[in-house]
């Protein structure tokens, strides 16, 4: 499941006509980016929320079938929060453990990594969810947990453990979600928190690329790199 339901307040006025997932970078949206990446990694049958300006996310992408993927849409009347995206959407996710990212950052995640975690979730019913972990940026430098072995918290679980930033990147077991009826709004940190309580979290740490476009000038910047490299690479390729 892709997210892609939110406002972007923070990045208006950008956001007043287009959504933000839609928003260019080095000449793609940034949720095309998400979704090639999900493509090439095996994910290829995917749910997609959407509520500001959702239609037009729906009308540029269509059934997926031009970016080798399927996609069903999850409609929200307003945006429903995260877990109230994926509680709404729990009938097109089936009853199998699935992966969400957010359809408005830009990661080198490679998800294929996820595939064995998926496939040991739904094989261990303790297990509610996989989160990818990441250094703090410099807009959020407490970060959201902690991070010990493959262990997830809220507290220290080791000696000398720091803290680092959620990346939006998960594996969840539909279970953790079906205590929030469809349609309502729900935050996803507190059903983390009651659950990592309980043991039943794990999580990895990404050392690699990933951004949170969550202002213009971050998004500027992204659009400034990516074309760069897209320049360079079309030089490099181009005959002599």
């Amino acid at each position: 499941m892709i997210l892609a339901a939110g406002l972007g307040e923070r990045m208006r006025p950008l956001t007043d006509h287009t959504p933000k997932p839609l928003l260019v970078a080095g000449g793609k949206p940034l949720i095309v980016w998400q979704i090639e990446r999900l493509g090439t990694a095996g994910f290829r049958e995917l749910v997609i929320n959407h509520a500001h300006l959702g239609q037009q996310i729906e009308d540029y992408l269509g059934d997926g079938a031009g970016l080798g993927v399927r996609i069903a849409w999850s409609r929200e009347p307003e945006p429903l929060e995260s877990a109230g995206g994926i509680a709404t959407a729990l009938p097109h996710l089936g009853d199998a453990p699935f992966l969400v990212s957010n359809g408005d950052v830009y990661t080198e995640f490679d998800y294929a990594r996820l595939a064995p975690v998926l496939a040991d979730m739904a094989a261990n019913p303790e297990h509610l969810a996989h989160l990818v972990l990441v250094d703090n940026p410099p807009h959020h430098p407490d970060g959201d947990f902690m991070l010990a072995s493959d262990r997830v918290s809220t507290l220290p679980l080791a000696p000398h453990a720091t803290r680092l930033t959620f990346s939006g990147i998960g594996c969840y077991r539909p279970e953790l979600f079906t205590g929030i009826p469809a349609g309502s709004k729900a935050r996803l940190a507190p059903l983390l928190i009651a659950a990592m309580q309980r043991g039943r979290v794990t999580g990895e740490h990404f050392k690699g690329r990933w951004e949170d476009i969550g202002t213009p000038a971050r998004l500027a910047a992204l659009d400034r790199e990516l074309t760069q490299a897209r320049v360079r690479e079309e030089k490099t390729c181009s005959p002599t």
